[in-house]
């Protein structure tokens, strides 16, 4: 996989969250909890921003990005549109980071250890795609089930 390829799977995921929060009839639902939710899509929005820019950017990119991961399910009511510039600052930090990176250094080791061995920085990218995947899985549900 090249970094190229790389990079157009985060940002479909990433312009596919966008168009989630977009979606939202009032904006304010973004933030809304109710039964067994326990993570808004905001909430949500904010912890693939930080973990993104703490796994690509910190990590891959030398970004020197500090994360407060508590703030990310903790903070409130951050704008729709705050929460889609960040995204799209997160969109161009990983195209930053990764554009660099030759197939070569893709297969060199992620500089920390996340799983119960050593894997390769293209490893790792698929697995944060994943991970990305699976929260928006979660804003879309999130979307259907709370917002009227």
């Amino acid at each position: 996989m090249t970094a190229s390829e790389l990079i157009t799977f985060f940002e479909n995921e990433l312009n596919a969250l966008i168009s989630e929060l977009e979606l939202y009839n009032n904006e304010e639902n973004i933030w809304k909890l109710e039964k067994n939710i326990t993570n808004s899509a905001g909430n949500l929005s904010l912890h693939l921003v930080g973990n993104l820019h703490t796994f690509v950017g910190k990590e891959v990119g030398k970004t020197g990005y500090v994360r407060n991961r508590e703030l990310e399910f903790s903070q409130q009511n951050v704008s729709r549109n705050t929460l889609i510039k960040s995204i799209e600052e997160t969109k161009e930090m990983i195209k930053s980071s990764l554009s660099p990176l030759s197939e070569a250094d893709l297969k060199k080791e992620y500089p920390i250890l996340k799983f119960s061995k050593p894997e390769s920085i293209e490893f790792f990218m698929v697995h944060l795609i994943k991970h990305l995947t699976y929260h928006l899985g979660q804003v879309n549900y999130h979307r259907r089930l709370l917002d009227e």
